[in-house]
C-alpha cells in the first residue's frame, strides 16, 4: 500500500526507501506505518502519540532522550509521547511495522480491563527482547494493513497492547506522574505556540520567560530535550498533522503553521514522519 498524491511532488522519499502509512477507522483513527529505510535519517523529534512496534528486518539504531538504542528482529521499541528520539540507517537499513496510539487509547484501554479510571501509561524501557509479542503484534499489525475481518485483528491488537502495558508500563494500574518544568519554560512554550506562525526572534522569546537568551536555552533544553527552535519546529508538524487529517491541502496547512511554503513543510515533514504530507493526508483512501 503505498499512497500517492498530488501534494508530493516536491521531496518524495528516495528510491532506496519504502514506506506505507494508512489510517484506521477504528481505535480512535489509528495510524500506521510498515517502512524500509536505508537512507532517510530522522532528526530529534517528538510525536504527541505512543511510537510503538517492532523491526522485522535489519538494525534500528537511534537515540531517544539521550540513550542510544539498537532494536533489531523480536525486539519491541516503546517511545513515550513527548520523548525526543532520532534514527541514523547503518549498513543496509532497518524495516519496521509502527502503530502511533492516542494516549486516550491506551487510557481507555486500561480503564476498560481494570473497570478504574487510570491515566495513560508510562512505558519504561526503549527496547526490550520479547519475541512472542513481536511476532503477536505483527501479525495484529499485517491483519490492520491488509484489512483482515476486524473483530479477530481488534482483539489481537487489544491482546497485545494490554501485555505491552501490564509487561513494560508497570502492569494496569500504572498512573503518569506530571513531569515538572520552570515556569520561564512554561511561559516560552505559551509565547511559542502563540506566535507559531510568524518568526520569533531569540531576544523576544528570552524577554517572554523571563530569563537571558543563554540561560533560556540551557533550561528549555534540560527541560524538553530540545532547544526552543526545535521544539517550535515540532509544533508546526504536531499542527500540521492535525490540519491534514481534516483534509487541508499542503499548500494550506505551510500557510498555516509557520512554514515559508509548501517545499519547506515537505522537507521538514518527511524529515520527521517519514512520510510526505499529501501520503499522510490521504492515508483514510
Amino acid at each position: 500500500m503505498r499512497l500517492l498524491a498530488p501534494d508530493d511532488t516536491l521531496d518524495e522519499i528516495s528510491a532506496a526507501d519504502a514506506t506505507s502509512f494508512w489510517r484506521s477507522d477504528r481505535h480512535q483513527s489509528l495510524e500506521c506505518l510498515t517502512a524500509t529505510f536505508r537512507t532517510h535519517v530522522f532528526p530529534p523529534h517528538t510525536h504527541e502519540s505512543y511510537v510503538i512496534g517492532t523491526v522485522v528486518g535489519g538494525q534500528n539504531v537511534y537515540r531517544i532522550s539521550g540513550t542510544l538504542v539498537r532494536a533489531g528482529p523480536g525486539d519491541m521499541c516503546f517511545v513515550n509521547p513527548g520523548e525526543v528520539h532520532d534514527a541514523i540507517p547503518e549498513e543496509n537499513g532497518y524495516s519496521y511495522r509502527m502503530i502511533y496510539p492516542k494516549p486516550s487509547l491506551l487510557q481507555s484501554i486500561v480503564e476498560g480491563q481494570t473497570g478504574r479510571r487510570a491515566s495513560a501509561p508510562f512505558f519504561r524501557t526503549p527496547v526490550t527482547p520479547d519475541p512472542d509479542l513481536a511476532n503477536r503484534y505483527m501479525r495484529a499489525h499485517e491483519g490492520l494493513e491488509r484489512g483482515a475481518e476486524a473483530l479477530g485483528v481488534d482483539e489481537a491488537l487489544t491482546s497485545v497492547l494490554l501485555n505491552m502495558i501490564d509487561r513494560y508500563a508497570g502492569g494496569l494500574g500504572a498512573m503518569t506522574i506530571a513531569g515538572h518544568e520552570p515556569a520561564a519554560v512554561r511561559r516560552a512554550k505559551a509565547f511559542l505556540i502563540a506566535h507559531m506562525e510568524g518568526q520569533v526572534e531569540l531576544e523576544t522569546l528570552a524577554r517572554a520567560s523571563g530569563l537571558s537568551p543563554f540561560h533560556l536555552i540551557r533550561v528549555f533544553r534540560k527541560a524538553t530535550g530540545l532547544t526552543p527552535h526545535n521544539w517550535l519546529i515540532d509544533r508546526r508538524v504536531h499542527r500540521a498533522c492535525d490540519l491534514l487529517r481534516g483534509g487541508s491541502s499542503a499548500t494550506e496547512v505551510a500557510a498555516s503553521c509557520g512554514f515559508s511554503d509548501q517545499s519547506h513543510l515537505t522537507r521538514v515533514f518527511k524529515q520527521r514522519l517519514g512520510v510526505t504530507p499529501g501520503r499522510f493526508r490521504l492515508a483514510d483512501s
